[in-house]
C-alpha cells in the first residue's frame, strides 16, 4: 500500500527518468523555435523585448509542461508500449500546458528591457508596457510541442517494435495466420516481429467480423476473410501457414473446433492465445508468446458459449468478509480459493482432511499469488466436534460446501464411506453454520444427484435435502445448493483418463457410443458457485447453469485423439467397454418434480418444487446414519437407492398423516355428556 501512495503523488516510474528528460529538451526547443520562426529578424533591436520575454519565462514553462505531461499518464510506463491513449494524452496535456503558459504570462507581467533615449547630456529613461505572448508564439509553441512529443514516442515505439526491420526475421521461419483481427491478434502480430528468433513470420489475419475484411494492421497484415467454414478453407488452401494462432481470447468453444478441424485437416499446427481467466490469473500483466501460446485443449471447444461473469463484480459481496471453503485442495475447492482470493476477503479459511492438497494450494496462494490472508486448516467434516470448534473460532460470513467424494465406481464399493462423507458430513456441517451464524451456506452439488442411480449420485441427493431440511429450520442462515454436470480436467474426470490413454497408445475405452453427458470447465463451474451465493433467498434453492447440449463421450474421444495429431481408429484404438452397474446413458439437470425457473443472473436457473417435510427428512437420516454405525453396506446401498427415488413433500406428508388419522380408530375416551 505505502508504494501505491507513493505512485499516486509523484507519477513518474523510475525507468522513465530518461524520457522525462528527452521531453524538457524538446519542450525547450519548441518553446525556443516559437519565437524564433515569429521573429524571423531575431529577437534584437524593436524585438529584444521579446528575446527578454523568451529569457524570463523558458526556465519555468518548460517543468511546467512537463508536471503537466506528468499528470496526464506520461511517465508511468515506457515508450516502448505507447499506443492511442498516450498520444491523445500527450495533445491534452500540450493544451492545459499551453493554456497555463499564457495564463501565468498574462497574469504575472514578467520583467523587460527598459529602453532608454539619451538626449544631449542626458539620459531619459522611458518604461516599456507590459509585453504579451503573441498568439502567433502561441499557435507555434502548441503545434511545434506535439510534433516533437508525439514523434519522439512514435519513433522509438516503431524502432522498437521492428517496424524499420519489416519481417527480416530469421532464415527457414515458419509462416503463421492469426484467427482474430482485434487486439489480441495485434498483441500476437507485435510479439512475432519484436522477437525474430521465435522464426515466426505472420502473414495475415481471419476475422468473424465480415466488416474487417480488407483492412491492414500499422505493419500492413490484411484481414483475409472470415471465419465462416468455407471462407476459411479457402485461405488456408491459399496462404497455407505452417501454423495458425487463435487470437481470441473470448472466442467460442464453435468457433474454436471450426478452425481445428480445419488444420487438422490441411496438417496444420494451431496454438491458441489463453483464456480470459487464465489471462487474469497470470498475474504478469503481458502477452508472451513463447510462454503462453498453448496447444488447443477439449475445454476449449465446448459446444456452447462459455459462461463468463466479472468475479469482482459477482463476488463483491464477499470482500472484507471471513470465508470458509471446505475441500480446499480438491479440483474445485481450490478454484473457489483462487478466485475469492481476488475479491479481497478479510480471511480465507481453507479446510481440508488432506494434509498435501491443503498444502499445495496454501503454496499456491501465498508464493504464486501474494495472498496473506488464507489461513490453512486440517480437519474433517464428518467429526462434529472438530467442525464446530473450527467454526467457532474462525466465524465465518459465507461457508462454501465443496468437500466430497465424487468417484463414482469407489463409491459403489465403498457406499458406507460415500453416505457419511457425502450426507452426513454436509448435515453436520450445515447445522454447526447455523448454530454458528455463518451468514450464507453454499453447498457444491452435482447433476448425479438427479435421479440417483448411483450409491455417490444418491449421497448428494440426500446432502441436498439436508441442506433444504436446514434451511427451513435455520431462518438465520441463508442455504442454497449449486448443481452443474461434468467439470472439464477435474481429478477423475474423463479428460485426464483419456489423455492417459492416448499417451499410452491406446485404446480409449468408452462405454457406450449413446452415452452424453454435460460438460463445463473448472472456472466456469466456480463462478456458477460464486453467484449463487448471492443469489440464494434463504429457503435452500438449487441453482443449475444453461449448459446447453450434452455432448457425446464418444466425439469427445475422437476430438481428444485428432487434438493429439492422430487419427481415431487409424492410430488409436477406441473400444466400447460397457456401461458400469448404474451408469445412465444420460444425465439430466432436473428432476421430474422440479420446474426450471429465471433468476437475475445469466444463464443460470433455479429449479422450484414442492418444499420437503423436514420431520420426514429426519427420520430417513436416523435410519441411515443407524446403518452408517452398523457398517451395514449392502443394507445401506438398498436403502439409499430406494429413498433416493422418492422425494418427501410437506404437503405428501401432511396428506399421508392425515390419512392414517382417518384410518386409525380414535382410542380417546368418549365425552360424558353434560
Amino acid at each position: 500500500m505505502r508504494r501505491r501512495i507513493r505512485s499516486a503523488a509523484f507519477p513518474v516510474h523510475r525507468h522513465s527518468v530518461p524520457q522525462l528528460l528527452v521531453d524538457g529538451i524538446l519542450v525547450a526547443l519548441a518553446y525556443y523555435l516559437a519565437f524564433r520562426l515569429r521573429f524571423e529578424d531575431g529577437l534584437g533591436g524593436t524585438n529584444e523585448r521579446y528575446g527578454d520575454l523568451l529569457t524570463h519565462t523558458i526556465w519555468w514553462a518548460v517543468p511546467v509542461t512537463l508536471v503537466v505531461l506528468a499528470a496526464f499518464g506520461q511517465y508511468q510506463r515506457l515508450w516502448t508500449f505507447v499506443g492511442q491513449r498516450d498520444y491523445e494524452a500527450v495533445v491534452k496535456g500540450v493544451i492545459v500546458s499551453t493554456l497555463v503558459i499564457v495564463g501565468a504570462i498574462a497574469f504575472l507581467h514578467p520583467v523587460t528591457t527598459t529602453p532608454s533615449v539619451s538626449v544631449k547630456n542626458f539620459t531619459v529613461s522611458v518604461q516599456a508596457s507590459p509585453v504579451t505572448l503573441p498568439g502567433s508564439v502561441i499557435a507555434l509553441f502548441f503545434l511545434l510541442a506535439l510534433v516533437l512529443l508525439i514523434g519522439a514516442r512514435f519513433l522509438v515505439h516503431i524502432v522498437v517494435e521492428g517496424r524499420v526491420h519489416s519481417f527480416r526475421v530469421a532464415k527457414g521461419a515458419r509462416d503463421v495466420l492469426i484467427i482474430g483481427g482485434g487486439q489480441g491478434g495485434r498483441l500476437v502480430v507485435r510479439e512475432l516481429i519484436r522477437n525474430r528468433q521465435l522464426r515466426l513470420r505472420p502473414v495475415g489475419f481471419v476475422d468473424d467480423d465480415p466488416r474487417k475484411l480488407g483492412t491492414k494492421d500499422e505493419y500492413g497484415l490484411k484481414v483475409l476473410g472470415t471465419t465462416v467454414a468455407d471462407d476459411l478453407a479457402r485461405i488456408l488452401d491459399e496462404v497455407e501457414p505452417d501454423e495458425v494462432v487463435i487470437a481470441i481470447p473470448s472466442a467460442p468453444g464453435t468457433l474454436r473446433a471450426r478452425v481445428v478441424t480445419a488444420c487438422r485437416e490441411r496438417g496444420i499446427q494451431v496454438r491458441t492465445m489463453p483464456t480470459v481467466f487464465e489471462l487474469l490469473q497470470d498475474g504478469s500483466g503481458q502477452l508472451n508468446v513463447t510462454r503462453q501460446l498453448r496447444e488447443v485443449r477439449v475445454e476449449d471447444m465446448l459446444g456452447r458459449e462459455p459462461v463468463r461473469m466479472e468475479i469482482e463484480r459477482v463476488g463483491a459481496y464477499l470482500s472484507g468478509q471471513v470465508v470458509m471453503v471446505t475441500g480446499a485442495g480438491g479440483s474445485i475447492g481450490s478454484e473457489l480459493c483462487r478466485q475469492i482470493a481476488r475479491v479481497a476477503p478479510r480471511a480465507l479459511i481453507l479446510v481440508d482432511h488432506a494434509e498435501d492438497n491443503l498444502f499445495g494450494i496454501l503454496r499456491e496462494l501465498e508464493e504464486d499469488r501474494h495472498v496473506r490472508t488464507a489461513v490453512p486448516v486440517l480437519a474433517d467434516c464428518r467429526e462434529e466436534e472438530r467442525m464446530r470448534e473450527v467454526l467457532t473460532e474462525h466465524r465465518p460470513s459465507v461457508l462454501f460446501h465443496a468437500a466430497a467424494y465424487k468417484h463414482v465406481t469407489m463409491m459403489e464399493v465403498n457406499p458406507v464411506e460415500a453416505i457419511r462423507n457425502n450426507a452426513l458430513a454436509t448435515r453436520v456441517v450445515a447445522r454447526i453454520a447455523a448454530e454458528t451464524q455463518v451468514g450464507t451456506f453454499v453447498l457444491v452439488s452435482t447433476d448425479k444427484a438427479v435421479k440417483p442411480a448411483t450409491v455417490m449420485g444418491a449421497s448428494k441427493a440426500l446432502a441436498e435435502w439436508a441442506v433444504e431440511a436446514a434451511a427451513m429450520r435455520y431462518s438465520g442462515t441463508k442455504y442454497a445448493t449449486v448443481r452443474f454436470g461434468n467439470v472439464l480436467g477435474s481429478s477423475g474426470s474423463v479428460v485426464p483418463i483419456f489423455r492417459r490413454q492416448i499417451a499410452a497408445g491406446g485404446p480409449v475405452t468408452v462405454t457406450d457410443p449413446r452415452m452424453k453427458r454435460y460438460f463445463m470447465t473448472i472456472p466456469e463451474s466456480v463462478q456458477l458457485i460464486i453467484r449463487a451465493g448471492s443469489l440464494s433467498g434463504g429457503s435452500g434453492e438449487v441453482f443449475v447453469l444453461e449448459m446447453g447440449e450434452p455432448i457425446a463421450i464418444v466425439d469427445l474421444a475422437k476430438t481428444m485423439i485428432k487434438l493429439s495429431g492422430l487419427e481415431p481408429e487409424r492410430d488409436i484404438a477406441i473400444e466400447i467397454v460397457g456401461a458400469r452397474p448404474g451408469e445412465k446413458l444420460h444425465e439430466d439437470l432436473f428432476n421430474p418434480y422440479e420446474r426450471p425457473q429465471p433468476t437475475p443472473a445469466q444463464k443460470i436457473l433455479r429449479a422450484a418444487r414442492e418444499p420437503l417435510d423436514p420431520q420426514s427428512v429426519e427420520q430417513i437420516f436416523g435410519e441411515i446414519n443407524l446403518l452408517v454405525l452398523e457398517g451395514d453396506a449392502a443394507a445401506l446401498a438398498k436403502h439409499v437407492s430406494k429413498l433416493s427415488s422418492s422425494r418427501f413433500s410437506a404437503r405428501e406428508a401432511r396428506d399421508a398423516r392425515e390419512a392414517r388419522d382417518a384410518r386409525e380408530p380414535d382410542t380417546r375416551l368418549p365425552r360424558l355428556p353434560t
